[in-house]
């Protein structure tokens, strides 16, 4: 070589960090088109309608009652009868609880940018058990109930493609707009005619629901024995939630699961008395399950977790071409380092264009080959020789491949990116086990380019 051995390798660190500054910057492309396409998502689920939340049915008797207090006159001293009215109401939640629905999926586009919608048509069926006069025991004659209700909440009532109608023991019964209780913030109920309170009454109900929606769709399971069974077209479902089914099968045809939890599980009743009369909803809209519709090929996220890979990458191709230049005394100028180390970056950028318009696995192949191809043609006239480019064509190649390989298999990448450094660092050290670094510097190259 003609240049010392620390001369050049400060040369090559010094284009390394150079060569972050392209990558950064295609790094922060990809969280702009990431960003780009996420708004594009969020307009179209406004348009139509966000993921959907389905919570109930749940039966509301509202009540007024007369409380009484004895109290003292602060001038007089004399005792007196204190009497106020109280509003409020009381909860039921379902015996049992049964919801069956088939989903559909379908893509929605805007641009280059698509988003999953799904479909899900339904029947909920299930039982209420009212105790005798709600539960009230004591003071039974203070209370004076009103007409009950039954709600149903539905985060987003803009995806009900149904006239929903309510069918109570042998009648039917039209839903109304919103869930008539704070506690379910969105929804619909059905007002009930008075029922007989002085007596325990079984409440068979059943109502079909159409609904629409993006992403996900959860439901809240208010029974104290809730069953949920869900069949899609859908091959890629991610379970969601706080419950796992109890059954699943996933084919690549679609998928079905059936989910089952009693009150033992979810302490539903408890969770329902915080969030009405403590305020404090989290613990209740905390507890669902469901199925997220989210297509898991994200071009972004393994662009971005590509990109991660770059400086490694670029280490790498330059350790090759370096150890090289030294076993082959040949002169490489720190310039056709920094082409090949840009040809490397281009990379990166050619996988983010190409992916917005083709499978993720066609766009790493073209970007690949592009890069390999381009790098592969101009060492192997830096290295004076199509047999030593070839050579370091397949290395590269290989690099590609494995780096693919990281990226499919997330669970292993860990082991997979560690195995490939140790294994280079191997080779390296094999390839230079008899070579002398003090006379690298010294040692004339047998060909100098011109």
């Amino acid at each position: 070589m003609t240049r010392t051995l620390g001369f050049k390798l400060g040369a090559i660190a010094l284009l390394i960090l150079l060569l972050l500054i392209p990558l950064l910057m295609i790094d922060g492309l990809i969280d702009e088109r990431q960003q780009a396409r996420n708004g594009v998502l969020e307009n179209i689920a406004q348009s139509s309608s966000y993921s959907q939340q389905v919570t109930g049915p749940i039966l509301v008797v509202p009540y007024r009652r007369v409380i009484r207090e004895w109290k003292t006159n602060e001038k007089t001293g004399q005792r007196y009868l204190d009497e106020k009215e109280e509003r409020s109401r009381l909860f039921f939640l379902p015996e049992r609880l049964r919801l069956a629905g088939e989903v559909d999926t379908e893509l929605r586009a805007r641009g280059i940018y698509q988003a999953r919608l799904y479909k899900s048509d339904s029947r909920i069926t299930g039982q209420f058990l009212l105790p005798a006069n709600y539960g009230i025991g004591e003071g039974l004659a203070d209370y004076r109930f009103e007409a009950p209700f039954l709600a149903v909440g539905i985060s987003d009532i803009r995806g009900i493609s149904n006239a929903l109608k309510l069918e109570l023991n042998g009648r039917s019964f039209d839903f109304q707009p919103g869930s008539g209780d704070p506690v379910l913030p969105g929804g619909v109920h059905v007002p009930l005619p008075n029922l007989q309170a002085g007596e325990v009454q079984n409440l068979d109900f059943g109502f079909d629901l159409k609904l629409q929606g993006t992403e996900s769709l959860s439901i809240t399971p208010v029974g104290r024995d809730s069953q949920v069974e869900l069949k899609s077209g859908w091959p890629h479902p991610s379970f969601v939630g706080e419950f796992l089914p109890a059954e699943r099968e996933i084919r690549d045809d679609g998928f079905s699961a059936r989910w089952q939890t009693s009150f033992f599980a979810t302490d539903m009743e408890a969770a329902l008395a915080n969030c009405a009369y403590a305020e404090r909803c989290e613990d209740f809209n905390g507890k669902v399950f469901g199925v997220s519709f989210v297509d898991p090929v994200d071009q972004y996220l393994k662009t971005d977790r590509a990109i991660k890979y770059a400086l490694l990458f670029i280490c790498l191709t330059f350790a090759g071409f370096f150890l090289m230049e030294v076993l082959k005394r040949l002169a490489v100028h720190p310039v056709q380092y920094a082409l090949v180390g840009l040809a490397l970056a281009f990379f990166y950028l050619l996988l983010l264009s190409l992916s917005e318009h083709l499978e993720f696995a066609l766009a790493y192949s073209l970007s690949a080959a592009a890069c390999v191809l381009l790098v592969g043609f101009y060492v192997s006239h830096v290295l004076h020789s199509w047999a030593r480019g070839a050579g370091f064509t397949a290395g590269l190649a290989a690099l590609y491949g494995m780096l693919y390989g990281l990226l499919s298999a997330e669970d292993y990448a860990l082991l997979m990116g560690s195995l490939l450094v140790f294994g280079l660092l191997a080779c390296v050290m094999v390839l230079t086990r008899k070579l002398d670094w003090y006379g690298v510097g010294a040692v004339k190259p047998a060909q100098v380019q011109g």
